[in-house]
């Protein structure tokens, strides 16, 4: 999760996130470079006291300023759209859960079993927290519990007014839009606990409608919906 000292995005649990950050480090070592050879460039001209009797008209100057940048977008561009197909993908789910924004918290439902499991996720009140190994403004009452190693649909919208389900190192932000079901897919690596909040400004409780993920494995999660289903 998100730190005071931590400066870089999120350690990545998805494949998607992953690319997300692969990208991220690739588009920043190009504009590095575009930085370092720019301030090069400017140092020398202000303590360069000659002029150039070309400077003025220059073809050949011109030419490769403009076809330079064309080629740097092209290295950028081809790596993005290809991260964006990525994105909207549909894999075959395995589990598919649904979940709803309210004012000022989420409901899941797990709707691919027998009994179908459905329960609301509250911010924990910090001061009414036993436990000091909690997180302030991020804990909930029930957590999603969820299977890693599994393909997971995930099916958004809202009760009210526009929400947005978001986990960071999950590389996961999906608008909850009130009449749309809106649809994305990912897939836990490892297990943990993985925090969210609502980023969508929904009203005076916005910043205590945060969203927990416990990533558990198969047969652990089998036992725990079976027996919420008891």
């Amino acid at each position: 999760m998100a730190t005071w000292s931590n400066l870089n995005l999120q350690n990545s649990v998805s494949p998607l996130m992953e690319q997300l950050s692969f990208f991220h480090d690739h588009t920043l070592l190009i504009l590095l470079m575009i930085t370092i050879l720019v301030a090069y460039i400017m140092i020398s001209l202000f303590f360069n006291e000659f002029t150039h009797r070309f400077l003025l008209e220059g073809q050949t100057i011109e030419i490769i300023w403009t076809i330079l940048p064309a080629i740097i977008l092209i290295f950028i561009a081809l790596p993005s759209l290809r991260l964006l197909y990525l994105l909207d993908e549909s894999m075959e789910p395995i589990i598919t859960v649904k979940t709803i924004g309210h004012q000022w918290y989420w409901t899941y439902e797990y709707t691919d079993f027998s009994t179908p499991y459905e329960f609301d996720s509250y911010m924990l009140p910090f001061n009414k927290s036993n436990n000091n190994n909690e997180f302030r403004l991020l804990d909930v009452d029930n957590r999603t519990i969820l299977p890693m190693l599994t393909q997971i649909r995930l099916l958004v919208t809202a009760a009210d007014v526009l929400h947005s389900w978001t986990i960071p190192s999950l590389g996961v932000k999906i608008d909850a839009t009130p009449g749309r079901l809106n649809q994305t897919n990912f897939l836990l690596n490892r297990p943990g606990l993985y925090y969210g909040q609502c980023s969508e400004i929904c009203g005076a409780n916005h910043s205590f409608m945060p969203i927990v993920i416990e990533s558990i494995n198969t047969k652990t999660f089998i036992k725990w919906i079976n027996n919420m289903n008891m």
